[in-house]
């Protein structure tokens, strides 16, 4: 058995609603599932083979990385959103007038990227590849 991909990430959010709609129109997500269990506001949000389940919890306190790493908690550090048109991406990043993360682009040796973070607050790296190839540079033997 092997794992063709990742299927789905869950999140709570500040607002159902208005995580909808950011998210359909920052990357183009569409709400294809939603309903209410023990009164809680949740559903799926897809954008090509994306997937995200959001929850709708209004009070709790986000806490980013660095807040949850500086109280001893684990957290989601971010998650990577893979987009194939950077030029789109730029676009609509000026045009939504997104604060980018860390001082702007990020290269790295095989991609580059824009870290931004959502209405809750969760930080998502958008992430395109060189020649839209997820490629890596090869391992370097641990010293002993």
């Amino acid at each position: 058995m092997s794992v063709k991909h990742l299927d789905h990430l869950n999140l709570t959010v500040r607002n159902f609603d208005e995580s909808v709609e950011w998210y359909g129109r920052i990357f183009g997500f569409e709400k294809v599932e939603e309903d209410f269990q023990d009164g809680v506001h949740w559903g799926v949000i897809r954008s090509g083979d994306a997937l995200l389940c959001i929850y709708e919890y209004p009070t709790p306190e986000h806490l980013d990385r660095f807040a949850a790493r500086d109280r001893g908690l684990h957290s989601l550090n971010h998650f990577a959103l893979r987009i194939t048109d950077a030029d789109e991406w730029l676009a609509t990043a000026r045009r939504e007038k997104l604060k980018i993360n860390y001082g702007g682009e990020v290269e790295w040796p095989n991609s580059r990227a824009w870290y931004v973070n959502d209405p809750t607050g969760w930080e998502i790296e958008v992430v395109h590849w060189k020649n839209d190839e997820v490629k890596f540079a090869p391992l370097a033997k641990a010293e002993r």
